[in-house]
């Protein structure tokens, strides 16, 4: 990927959630480091990730304690972090639509 918009987003996170930070950080070079072409690409990546409607995927961070949920746009090589929460705070949000 070209490009990851919204790292601040998971530095936050992070500073927030310590435990978290080892893991986001691998997340977001393996990604950076990407050249994903479709959804399938990333499931073989990540083969625990979910994919969505909408263009969007769900990424299980530290065991499955944290949800991450990207938007990704293949032909501009974008992603876009729509959501970085716990479990529980994911079980309460519409993962499709945020």
């Amino acid at each position: 990927m070209k490009r990851i918009i919204a790292k601040r987003t998971l530095r936050e996170f992070w500073t927030k959630h310590h435990d978290s930070e080892q893991y986001l950080k691998t997340w977001f070079d393996t990604v950076k480091k990407s050249n994903w072409k479709t959804p399938n690409d990333v499931k073989k990546s990540y083969i625990n990730a979910s994919i969505l409607k909408n263009s969007r995927i769900v990424f299980n961070i530290k065991g499955n304690t944290y949800r991450l949920i990207v938007k990704f746009n293949f032909e501009r090589q974008w992603a876009f972090i729509r959501f970085i929460g716990t479990h529980s705070e994911y079980d309460k949000i519409d993962a499709n639509n945020i």
